[in-house]
């Protein structure tokens, strides 16, 4: 059985029948409005302002449009890429021909924003509602494009992005990396501002020690169980090549545990 867009939309907590999806496409002009339109070269910031205004003829664009927009480009003849989902915070102003609209880009679908392609089966038709649009055939989903590493001193993850770094098929480069060195790292609650500082050496590189927090959020550390992760933030201290003697990432790891006073007003327990 074929993949449609329906099942796409509540994998990612989106209500069909709570949502609107519109189709853009390359125009010289918007209608009406003699409002400069998009082109192949629009940016992310001009399709949101183009997406944010829409026509006043309610036999155009519904007259209370629903919370969520699913918003495509045009691709090909009939078929659709995603670029992103916003909410709809309602009306802010028009001019009678005009219509602005308060959006915000949501996290919905996020992992697929200039992935997914569907067919689109109405040409002419430029917005429906996600129940009709639900129907449609997933064309593809292509593979995400490459994030480059930013490197060891500049990482800086949330517990949400380092499952996203041991998980996507983007982040190769990055495993790849943390997989070639030991090192000293540094785990932060930002709720509160304490602490943690742990090493991976030995056995243990950088990427398979916080492959461990991605899966369970504590690493089997006892100080970080009990502990929602999701206000976690994992950053880099001191990176060490494998052949480093283990005495001396033992060494930094307490001159840093000394440094942040992580044992007495942090979470480490030694």
């Amino acid at each position: 059985m074929a993949l449609t867009l329906g099942p796409l939309l509540i994998d990612a907590g989106i209500d069909p029948a709570r949502a609107l999806v519109i189709r853009h496409a390359f125009a010289q002009e918007s209608e009406e409005s003699g409002l400069t339109g998009l082109h192949a070269n629009s940016t992310h910031t001009e399709i949101f302002e183009y997406t944010r205004r829409q026509s006043a003829n309610t036999r155009s664009f519904p007259a209370a449009p629903p919370p969520v927009w699913v918003v495509f480009i045009k691709e090909g003849g009939d078929q659709a890429r995603l670029w992103s989902v916003v909410e709809n915070r309602g009306e802010s102003s028009t001019n009678g021909i005009i219509r602005t609209f308060d959006i915000a880009e949501t996290d919905h679908m996020a992992d697929l924003r200039n992935r997914l392609v569907i067919g689109w089966r109405s040409p002419r038709t430029w917005r429906m509602s996600a129940a009709t649009a639900a129907r449609y055939p997933v064309v593809g989903i292509a593979d995400a494009e490459p994030i480059p590493f930013p490197g060891f001193d500049r990482l800086v993850l949330s517990h949400v992005e380092l499952q996203a770094v041991m998980r996507e098929h983007r982040y190769a480069s990055w495993r790849t990396a943390l997989a070639s060195v030991f090192g000293i790292y540094l785990i932060t609650d930002t709720r509160d501002g304490r602490h943690y500082v742990g090493k991976a050496d030995g056995v243990e590189s950088i990427r398979q020690r916080w492959s461990a927090y991605a899966t369970n959020g504590h690493g089997g550390n006892v100080e970080l169980r009990g502990l929602n992760p999701v206000g976690f933030r994992f950053s880099l201290l001191r990176v060490f090549d494998p052949s480093t003697p283990t005495r001396d990432i033992d060494v930094a790891e307490s001159h840093f545990k000394d440094a942040l006073d992580s044992r007495r007003h942090g979470l480490n327990r030694n």
